[in-house]
């Protein structure tokens, strides 16, 4: 495979073939080049080169854009008089050395340009691991820097050596890009970060090492990149549910052969809820029966379209098995990276996340950190949620020992007592006295809230928005069909209106996940469910972030909900109002239902989804939800009084003589 980013500038253009596994489309012609080749072969950043094309007043979708041949002449004219050579070195200076690296410089009202900052050219000054043509944090390695005239190299050496620092050089530093890859099973998620391991990672990193610390650093041409080595979309939004946000670009990863399956539209979900940039990796196209143009189509159904098809979604072919194309994908995860200007200070206040936590037989507590901000140091003091530790031992992705990590940077910690949690943020602290008392502070402030919890749901305002602007209901949906799952879907596309906009985030069959409930609480979104019902222990998880989970039998009912939801621009108000109570006089076990009371209405009338609750001579048992009601075989939505009846309550541990009551919430009309 052709090497993407040579050390010399491209020799012809506009007449190279296309590296293999590059993405081409009928309109490239030979006579056109992709904005971000154009903008290493002159030497300025991509976000510079798109500045000039902006004022040219050139469409473009992305820096893998193409543009003709003339727009390349002008573009090089541009550059020219601003100060900039054909191959992006700046135009020679008649001012001596000495000048330069005089002790006083020139005041900042002196006639002189400063290229570098007009024109975005590279700094002949990087600091420390960066290259000289793109500002990004890498080791400095031979094939990481660009080659420069014997003249470029010295005037640079005498400048960062001799020259004061202005302030304005003084900026924080960009940091490699941090990569996690999600998609559905068997599409090749963890055959690709083998692939990228085994051809991008120092050699002492081979057999497994790597496995143990939860990440890994890929050193390619364009940098260094860090790939969480945690698969599943669980885990990614686990971490974002406790407030962290470890990655800056998602990978989603689909078989050419087998295209949009359940999990990849999770992961998809899961990705755009955390707002972080998407490429899609189309694997497996080796095989005789792959069919990337499917996959292509099938994303536009969920509104992603690739840039051949005018869209904005990057899409590399690849096959991990082979290599083919993971060059291009690498490249392109450079390339977001740089678009998103990711910048960290290693001299700042250090803080980071916890990957994951483990205790290892012989060593102990060991938990691998992701350094975000500042660096850490052997003996560093470390607090995570209500417990700390001191560093005792540090690991690189290598399995080698280090006294100290910077920025992007993932590193397995020996020192905590007890085994943190995947997520938790990671603060230090000066000495241990100072851990203990942000330890306590935390402890104490957890104990009010504990204290003064009232469980209260949002207010449709909350949820909504303030009224007078366009507010957005985030939904997950759950069916036992695809069929309904489809005609849900199109209700509520009818249910929008210019106020109210219906994001339903997640659409799948079967009974809603514990992965619908992380995603559902970082998103304030209500899962709504049809003919289907959440397991125990999701409900639990759900009642303890405050997810509401909502299920219906009828479908009507479920489109009263979402209206209900729309309607207001304020909050009502309720009361509890009784509809009457049922003896339970058998229990039938039902295999997909759970246990059913079977009852006799005493009193009133029993409704579907009315509140119950259950009372064991004098004592209540269960305060819950009437989730079915059945007169033989027959769903029903309502029993009346000298009736007998089958109560299907969200809870398993109804017994025989329990007295079930039901009421419902009413919304208080006001005179």
């Amino acid at each position: 495979m052709p090497d993407l980013f040579p050390d010399q500038p491209f020799i012809d253009d506009f007449h190279a073939a296309p590296p293999t596994g590059a993405r081409t489309s009928p309109e490239v012609s030979m006579s056109k080049i992709r904005i971000y080749s154009l903008a290493k072969e002159v030497g300025v950043d991509n976000h510079r080169m798109l500045e000039i094309l902006d004022g040219l007043g050139v469409q473009y979708k992305s820096v893998s854009s193409t543009i003709e041949e003339d727009t390349v002449e002008l573009i090089k004219q541009i550059l020219a008089e601003e100060g900039t050579d054909a191959t992006g070195g700046q135009v020679s200076d008649p001012t001596p050395d000495t000048e330069v690296a005089g002790e006083t410089p020139e005041p900042a009202a002196a006639p002189q340009p400063t290229p570098a900052v007009q024109t975005a050219a590279p700094t002949p000054e990087p600091a420390p691991g960066q290259m000289p043509s793109e500002g990004r944090a890498v080791p400095p390695t031979p094939t990481a820097t660009a080659p420069a005239s014997p003249a470029t190299q010295g005037a640079a050496a005498t400048q960062v050596e001799e020259r004061p620092t202005a302030p304005a050089e003084r900026e924080v530093p960009h940091r490699a890009p941090v990569v996690t890859i999600m998609g559905h099973v068997d599409h090749g998620k963890t055959s690709l970060l083998d692939y990228i391991r085994k051809t991008k990672v120092a050699a002492k990193e081979a057999g497994g090492i790597t496995q143990h610390v939860g990440a890994f650093e890929a050193q390619t041409s364009k940098g260094r990149i860090v790939f969480i080595d945690t698969p599943g979309h669980e885990a990614f939004t686990t971490i974002r549910a406790r407030g962290a946000n470890v990655a800056d670009i998602a990978i989603i990863v689909i078989a050419a052969d087998d295209s949009l399956m359940p999990q990849t539209r999770e992961a998809i979900a899961h990705a755009q809820a955390a707002k972080v940039p998407m490429i899609v990796a189309i694997n497996k196209i080796d095989l005789a029966q792959a069919d990337p143009e499917r996959v292509k189509t099938d994303l536009t159904q969920l509104n992603l379209v690739p840039e051949e098809y005018g869209g904005d979604l990057v899409v590399v072919p690849v096959s991990a098995r082979t290599g083919e194309g993971v060059e291009d994908l690498l490249e392109y995860i450079s390339l977001t990276a740089e678009l998103e200007d990711l910048r960290a200070d290693p001299k700042g206040t250090f803080s980071g996340v916890i990957i994951e936590g483990k205790v290892d037989k012989q060593a102990g507590v060991l938990a691998t950190v992701m350094v975000q901000e500042g660096t850490l140091h052997i003996g560093d003091f470390l607090v995570v949620g209500e417990r700390y530790g001191k560093i005792k031992a540090m690991t690189d992705t290598g399995g080698g020992r280090i006294k100290e990590a910077g920025p992007s940077t993932p590193v397995q910690v020996l020192g905590f007592s007890d085994v943190p949690e995947s997520g938790e943020k990671v603060v230090s602290a000066k000495n241990e006295h100072a851990a203990r008392e942000l330890v306590d502070a935390r402890a104490g402030q957890r104990r009010d809230a504990e204290n003064a919890r009232v469980r209260n749901r949002l207010t449709l305002e909350e949820m909504m928005g303030p009224v007078g602007t366009v507010r957005t209901v985030n939904l997950i949906l759950r069916a036992d069909t695809q069929g309904s799952v489809e005609a849900l879907q199109g209700i509520l596309a009818r249910k929008e209106s210019e106020d109210v906009k219906i994001n339903v985030m997640f659409a799948g069959i079967g009974s809603p996940s514990e992965a619908d409930v992380l995603l559902a609480s970082t998103a304030e979104a209500t899962i709504l469910c049809f003919s289907v019902t959440a397991a125990g222990g999701v409900k639990k998880i759900a009642d303890s972030k405050g997810v509401e989970i909502k299920s219906y039998r009828i479908i009507y009912e479920l489109i009263d909900e979402v209206d209900r939801l729309i309607k207001g621009t304020s909050e009502p108000v309720f009361e509890e109002k009784y509809l009457g109570r049922a003896e339970v006089r058998m229990v039938i076990r039902h295999p997909k239902s759970g246990n059913i009371a079977g009852s006799y209405v005493t009193d009133g009338s029993l409704k579907r989804n009315s509140k119950a609750k259950v009372t064991r001579g004098r004592q209540v048992v269960y305060e819950g939800t009437i989730v079915g009601l059945k007169r033989f075989k027959d769903d029903v939505r309502e029993v009346q009084t000298g009736y007998e009846c089958g109560i299907n309550l969200d809870w398993d541990d109804v017994m025989e003589g329990d007295i079930i009551e039901a009421s419902e919430m009413v919304e208080v009309t006001s005179a």
